[in-house]
């Protein structure tokens, strides 16, 4: 029964898709209100040149935010935001309590069922499930490593219950993964793969397809996306360059099988794209963004209507919001006090965005566009 309801929802879902179409996108388009917000107990203080705060990095459809919070202490505690404003915080058993570990969200599915990682006080990471009720399950992949900085990263959770991820081994050599709902591991590495990645929140769709990208024994990255029946197939950006740490990624994908992310080229500036379920490429550039090596476009998320938000860097090095319209319009925006830049991170159906920004003081604290 549970499985024939899941499938029921996700017909209905594309069913809504083109049925509510129109208005999501005529909501798109009219004025903008932004919200800020941070979780109770996230700390105000910067250590080493990294900031505490609060980091919303999964939005679903009801508007619910799933993310993480650093307090002042600099542990991480996951968090998930009612519409209504409401917070509930949470650690998964059996993390750390020192600086630098704790609990981080990163994926949310309809349902309100949350996955990511937590560090142990070994320094070793290891994957949760925690459903809508605040039972967790936590687990590692299978060849995952027990060593410092080793273990099992949970990135992406579709309504299915199917969960993406990645870990390291003992070698530090790091794979992705695919459970399923019933807790069975698949491995993924596309061939040729010296390290293979998953995407927070968007890296895989109500089919139970995914994304990611992978390096190669030069250093490069290529995305790639894996089909239900397992077959991969690897993207390359036409211009992206070939040097190491250049190359192509993909950084999301939505329930029609579209991929957006983005490339970097030869001269280490930064660029948008988005691929359609038909391997027809469109290549975009934020007005604005700068042409400096680290500089550029940066896309993170892509929703049903193929709207794409995420964030460019300018010539002073500084970040700026965006989002790019299924036309092709893209509209730029920040974050009120947004003094040290706006990262917006994800967008959902009705083309809510969440993200965070950087004060003047570099803390950071979440934003909700809609």
């Amino acid at each position: 029964m549970k499985k024939c309801k899941s499938v029921f929802w996700v017909t209905t879902r594309n069913l809504i898709v083109c049925l509510f179409g129109v208005l999501a996108i005529t909501l798109q388009t009219s004025a903008q209100t932004i919200t800020t917000f941070d979780a109770p107990g996230a700390g105000t203080g910067v250590i080493d040149g990294y900031g505490e705060g609060t980091f919303p990095d999964a939005i679903n459809g009801f508007g619910v935010i799933a993310g993480y919070y650093i307090d002042s202490n600099f542990v991480y505690h996951g968090f998930l935001r009612a519409p209504d404003g409401t917070f509930t915080t949470f650690d998964a058993p059996g993390a750390g309590t020192q600086q630098g570990v704790g609990t981080q969200t990163q994926g949310l599915n309809l349902e309100g069922a949350t996955t990511g990682n937590y560090l142990d006080s070994s320094y070793v990471s290891h994957a949760f499930l925690r459903a809508p009720d605040g039972t967790f399950t936590t687990f590692d992949a299978p060849g995952a490593g027990t060593g410092f900085l080793q273990g099992t990263v949970s990135t992406s959770i579709n309504d299915l219950g199917q969960i993406v991820g990645q870990y390291i081994d003992s070698n530090n050599v790091q794979h992705g993964f695919l459970r399923s709902a019933n807790g069975h591991f698949t491995r993924v590495d596309p061939k040729g793969s010296t390290g293979t990645y998953t995407n927070i929140f968007s890296g895989l769709n109500d089919f139970g397809t995914m994304n990611g990208w992978y390096l190669d024994a030069n250093g490069v990255n290529h995305g790639f996306v894996r089909a239900p029946n397992g077959t991969i197939t690897t993207i390359n950006v036409n211009g992206a360059g070939t040097g190491s740490g250049q190359g192509t990624y993909t950084a999301s994908i939505n329930n029609l099988g579209v991929n957006a992310g983005g490339y970097t080229d030869a001269s280490n500036v930064n660029h948008g794209f988005i691929i359609t379920a038909t391997d027809v490429i469109t290549k975009f550039d934020v007005t604005g963004a700068g042409t400096g090596s680290g500089q550029g476009t940066f896309a993170d998320n892509i929703n049903d209507h193929g709207a794409i938000t995420g964030n460019y860097v300018d010539v002073s090095n500084l970040s700026h919001g965006f989002v790019r319209a299924p036309n092709g319009t893209i509209t730029t925006f920040d974050v009120p006090g947004a003094a040290q830049g706006t990262y917006p991170y994800v967008n959902n159906f009705w083309g809510t965005i969440a993200g965070w920004y950087v004060d003047t003081n570099g803390v950071n604290h979440g934003f909700l566009r809609q």
